[in-house]
């Protein structure tokens, strides 16, 4: 008999109101084959063991050096006041994080769950009687489309049980993944970042080629689910009145009438330093509300609605 399917999540979020009709379950998948310079979830991008250093909780100050005795690679070192500091080149590479179970204030926080299906399966259970009619799970990360075996098993098992289903994706994955994970949906925002294919791929790493192809294969397909495409809207990068219109021109030509324009933001920042990482939208990026009503009315404008952050009716 083989093994049930194991997935690696960082986070399952109850009672999410945005993501989604209704009240839902959000599930974070780890890995994701984009490397968005704003990424809100950086903890999400290997999908591996690896863990965040909170120095603000660390209890170097109280004498505490019990992170430093359990690392058996040394990465842990603490200078001649006591501060700890972290050697992330040799971090990144450890398969095993032994540090992350020493320290009791919680400085160093391990990112990843390994999940079995019925592990999730029994998760999305428990919060079942707490989302209405219309709510349900939404998968998001990460990329979840990157653990598609997993999901498939998982969304099987949802379908058995009457669960509404959602995914929040990049769209990143070949045409077949894309539509064998979509098969089981009834809901999904896509995101589409940037129309340009050279500014989206210095965005995120990749071009949105495949993005944009698999968005028109599904609508091909006569998917009977509900599509809505989103934007992280930054300055700079994608909130030009030419991106808008050639998205709006993308959208006609397929069929798709619904955007969701999400307001910038720093959430994420602290992630990319407890990860040892340099957050380079630090101070720029920032949408002004005016800006982001002008855009909406260019969409609204040619037939398509637009909701702006979380003034939506789903």
């Amino acid at each position: 008999m083989s093994a049930e399917p194991t997935g690696m999540i960082f986070d399952i979020q109850s009672y999410s109101v945005h993501d989604g009709p209704g009240c839902r379950t959000n599930v974070f998948f780890t890995g994701c084959p984009l490397k968005c310079r704003w990424c809100a979830n950086p903890e999400s991008w290997r999908p591996k063991l690896q863990f965040m250093f909170a120095d603000r909780v660390c209890k170097w100050d109280q004498g505490c050096k019990a992170c430093r005795d359990a690392c058996p690679h040394g990465s842990i070192q603490f200078d001649e006041n006591g501060k700890p500091s972290v050697d992330w080149k040799i971090c990144n590479d450890c398969e095993t994080i032994e540090c992350t179970t020493s320290c009791a204030a919680g400085a160093l926080k391990q990112t990843v769950r390994i999940m079995t299906v019925s592990n999730l399966v029994n998760t999305l259970r428990r919060d079942y009687n707490n989302w209405g009619s219309d709510g349900g799970v939404t998968f998001t990360g990460g990329e979840p489309l990157l653990h598609h075996e997993y999901l498939d098993a998982v969304l099987k098992e949802c379908k058995k049980l009457s669960m509404h289903t959602a995914i929040e994706t990049s769209g990143y994955a070949t045409e077949e993944v894309f539509m064998k994970i979509f098969r089981r949906l009834d809901f999904a925002f896509v995101d589409v970042k940037n129309m340009d294919p050279e500014a989206h791929k210095w965005g995120t790493g990749v071009s949105n080629e495949r993005i944009l192809n698999n968005i028109r294969a599904l609508k091909r397909s006569g998917w009977p689910g509900r599509l809505v495409l989103r934007q992280p809207t930054i300055h700079g990068f994608n909130d030009s009145d030419e991106n808008a219109k050639r998205l709006i021109e993308f959208m006609n030509e397929n069929g798709l009438y619904e955007i969701n324009l999400l307001k910038f933001h720093r959430l994420g920042q602290t992630k990319w330093e407890q990860l040892g990482k340099e957050y380079e939208y630090s101070d720029h990026g920032d949408m002004t509300p005016e800006r982001m009503s002008e855009l909406q009315d260019l969409y609204l404008d040619n037939n398509i609605a637009c909701y702006v952050g979380d003034d939506t009716p789903f």
